[in-house]
C-alpha cells in the first residue's frame, strides 16, 4: 500500500473518532429509556468502521474489540454510575488485560496511527502465506500449456538472480516523475518510445465452440494504406525508407519487424529487442477484452495474413528472452505460442520447447508433456525429444534430496531411453561430439554404425531435424559428468548392435520409410532460428529448382562458348622464329 492510501485511512480513522466522541457526549442528556437504542446503533456503527479494514486484509482479523465491552463501558457512563476507587481499578485492570503484544495490540488500538503499519504489513504477510500455500496446490492440478502473468515479465526472473535494486536500478526514483500509461502483462511502456496512438489494429472473436474462442486481428484502411507503403519500401532494397515510414507510424508492425532484422544484422542487439518489444505493446493494447494469454483456450488462425505478424513478434521475443538469460519467461511465451494453435503448431514451437525446459531446469515440465503428447503426437520420432528426455531424467536422478531407489530407477530410465535415441539416430553422435571438441573412441569412430555413412545415407527431412537439434543444444552435452553418461551408453549401444538386437532393425526400417519430407512449419521454424547448421539442409522449392537449373544450363552454355573461343584462337596462333640483325658488336650471351 502507497503512503498516500495510508495517509488516507488514518485520516479515515481519526475521522471516525471524532465524531464517535461528539455523539458519546450529546447522547448523556438523553432519557434512559433511549439508552439501549444508542448503545446498539453505535456498536453498529463500530461494525461499519471495521468494514473498511476487512478490505485490506483478512476478514477474520479483529479490528475492534467484542461488542459487548463498548456497550458496557457507554452504559456505565451514561447512566452517571460513581467511578470510586473499585470502580477505578476493575477499569485500569481491563486496560492492562487488553494489553497484549505489538500485533495484537495494533488490533485492538486501531485509533493509533503508529501501529498501521505493522498492522498492514502482518496482513500482507498472511495473505502472501495462503496464496502460496493455494498456489503450491494448484500447481499440482495444472495443464501442461498453463501461463502465469508472472512469468511472461522477464524482470521476475532477473530478479531472483541478480536482486530487486540491481535489476530496477533507480527506476524506483523515476516512478512519480513518469506519466501512466495502460497496464500491460507482456511488456512495460517505456519513457523513450514515442507517443502510442492506436496504429489502425482490432481484435475481433471469430466464433465460440466447444468452449474454444477463435479470435483475429483486423487492420482498419488506414493500417491498410500504410502496409502498401511498407511493400514499396521492402522493395527499394533501403533501410532508410522503413526508418522514415516508421517516423510517421511509429507502431506498424511489419516496419518494427522488419527494422529490428536490420538492427539484428548490424550487431545492434538492444535496438532490435526494444522494437520487438515496442510491437508487443501495440499488439497487446489492441487485445480482445475476452481475449486471454494464459487460459489455454484462445485461438488465432496461422493461415490469416493479419495473424501472423503476432506469430513473429512473439517468435523472435522468445529468441531475444532466451538470449539475454531468461529461459524461464522464454519458455513462457513458447507456451503461450504453442496455445495459440496446439493441434497444426505453425511455427513448430515443440522444436524449441524441449530446450528452453533443459535451459531453466524445468524437467518435470518437459516430461509431463511428453507423457500427455506421445500417444497422439508421436514426439519419440522428433530427435530433440527424443534426447531431451533422456537428458532430464539424468539431471532428475543427480539432484540430492531424493531416496537411492528412486534414483536407481531415475538412472536406469534415463540409461534406456538413451540408448533408444541413439539407435533411432544414430547420425547425431558424431556432429554432436564434434561440436562439444571431444575426440570419440576408436572403436566407436572406425564402427559402421556411427560411420560416415549412416550420415549421408539418411534421409534429407532427417538430417534437418538432426542438424538443427545438435547445432542448438550442444551446449547442454560439455559437461564432463554427462560426457561419461553418454560414453557408457555408446558403448552398451554398440553391443547391442553386435549382438543384432531386434530393435536396431526396427529403427533402421522405420528412418527408410518416414522423414521422406518435412511439413513447412518445420521449414519456418529452421528459416526463423537461423542455426547455420540447419538452414545448410534446407531443400530447395520447386521455382528454387528452376531458377537453379536455368541458372545452370546457362553457366553451361557460357562455358561451351568459352571452350569453342579459346580452342580457336589456340588454333590461329603461328609461331615465328625471330629475325637476327647482322651486329658485328653484339654480345651473344645478351637477351634480346
Amino acid at each position: 500500500m502507497s503512503s498516500r492510501a495510508l495517509r488516507r485511512l488514518k485520516g479515515e480513522q481519526r475521522a471516525q473518532a471524532a465524531l464517535h466522541a461528539l455523539k458519546l457526549t450529546e447522547e448523556d442528556d438523553k432519557e434512559e429509556d433511549e439508552q439501549m437504542k444508542t448503545n446498539t446503533q453505535t456498536a453498529h456503527k463500530q461494525k461499519n468502521i471495521s468494514n473498511i479494514f476487512e478490505l485490506i486484509g483478512e476478514a477474520d482479523v479483529d479490528v475492534c474489540p467484542s461488542d459487548e465491552e463498548p456497550a458496557e463501558g457507554i452504559n456505565d457512563r451514561q447512566q452517571g454510575a460513581p467511578m470510586g476507587k473499585d470502580a477505578v481499578k476493575n477499569e485500569k485492570s481491563k486496560k492492562k488485560k487488553k494489553k497484549k503484544s505489538p500485533a495484537e495490540n495494533g488490533k485492538d488500538n486501531l485509533g493509533t496511527g503508529d501501529n498501521i503499519d505493522a498492522i498492514l504489513e502482518t496482513l500482507e504477510k498472511s495473505k502472501g502465506l495462503s496464496h502460496r500455500s493455494t498456489d503450491n496446490s494448484a500447481s499440482e492440478h495444472r495443464p501442461v500449456l498453463y501461463v502465469e502473468h508472472r512469468n511472461l515479465n522477464p524482470e521476475t526472473e532477473l530478479k531472483k538472480y541478480f536482486g530487486a535494486r540491481a535489476v530496477l536500478g533507480d527506476q524506483r526514483s523515476k516512478q512519480r516523475q513518469r506519466q501512466f500509461h495502460r497496464c500491460s502483462w507482456m511488456t512495460v511502456y517505456k519513457d523513450t518510445w514515442p507517443r502510442f496512438s492506436r496504429p489502425g489494429i482490432s481484435m475481433s472473436l471469430v466464433e465460440s465452440k466447444d468452449g474454444i474462442q477463435h479470435f483475429t486481428f483486423e487492420h482498419n484502411r488506414d493500417y491498410q494504406q500504410v502496409q502498401f507503403k511498407f511493400f514499396d519500401a521492402v522493395e527499394s532494397m533501403e533501410p532508410n525508407n522503413i526508418v522514415v515510414l516508421l517516423q510517421l507510424n511509429p507502431y506498424h508492425i511489419d516496419s518494427l519487424l522488419q527494422l529490428s532484422d536490420v538492427c539484428r544484422i548490424q550487431e545492434d542487439q538492444e535496438t532490435a529487442r526494444d522494437l520487438i518489444e515496442r510491437a508487443l505493446y501495440s499488439f497487446e493494447c489492441s487485445f480482445h477484452p475476452v481475449f486471454s494469454l494464459t487460459s489455454g483456450m484462445c485461438r488465432l488462425d496461422y493461415r490469416r495474413p493479419e495473424n501472423r505478424a503476432f506469430y513473429l513478434v512473439l517468435f523472435k521475443h522468445v529468441i531475444f528472452l532466451e538470449k539475454r538469460g531468461c529461459p524461464r519467461t522464454a519458455l513462457e511465451y513458447c507456451k503461450l505460442i504453442l496455445s495459440l494453435d496446439p493441434d497444426n503448431d505453425p511455427l513448430c514451437m515443440l522444436l524449441l520447447f524441449d530446450f528452453l525446459c533443459l535451459r531453466c531446469r524445468e524437467y518435470t515440465t518437459l516430461i509431463h508433456l511428453y507423457e500427455e503428447w506421445e500417444v497422439h503426437r508421436n514426439l519419440s520420432q522428433l530427435p530433440n525429444f527424443s534426447f531431451s528426455v533422456a537428458l532430464s531424467y539424468y539431471h532428475l536422478s543427480q539432484q540430492e534430496d531424493i531416496s537411492p531407489v528412486e534414483n536407481q530407477q531415475l538412472k536406469q530410465k534415463s540409461n534406456v531411453l538413451l540408448q533408444n535415441a541413439l539407435i533411432m539416430f544414430p547420425a547425431a553422435l558424431m556432429p554432436l561430439l564434434d561440436l562439444c571438441t571431444v575426440q570419440p573412441d576408436a572403436a566407436v569412430s572406425s564402427h559402421a554404425f556411427f560411420g560416415p555413412s549412416i550420415q549421408t545415407g539418411q534421409p534429407p527431412a532427417l538430417s534437418e531435424l538432426l542438424s538443427l537439434y545438435v547445432g542448438r543444444c550442444h551446449s547442454l552435452w560439455k559437461e564432463a559428468g554427462q560426457m561419461l553418461w553418454l560414453e557408457e551408453n555408446v558403448r552398451k549401444v554398440l553391443k547391442r548392435v553386435d549382438a543384432h538386437d531386434p530393435y536396431v532393425e526396427d529403427c533402421q526400417n522405420k528412418r527408410k520409410q518416414r522423414y521422406q519430407s518435412a511439413p513447412r512449419n518445420i521449414h519456418r521454424h529452421v528459416l526463423m532460428s537461423e542455426i547455420k547448421e540447419a538452414t545448410a539442409t534446407l531443400p530447395l522449392r520447386p521455382e528454387d529448382r528452376q531458377e537453379v537449373a536455368r541458372a545452370g544450363h546457362e553457366l553451361n552454355q557460357e562455358v561451351n562458348r568459352l571452350m569453342v573461343a579459346m580452342r580457336d584462337m589456340l588454333a590461329n596462333i603461328q609461331f615465328r622464329e625471330p629475325q637476327w640483325e647482322d651486329n658485328q658488336d653484339r654480345d651473344e650471351e645478351e637477351w634480346d
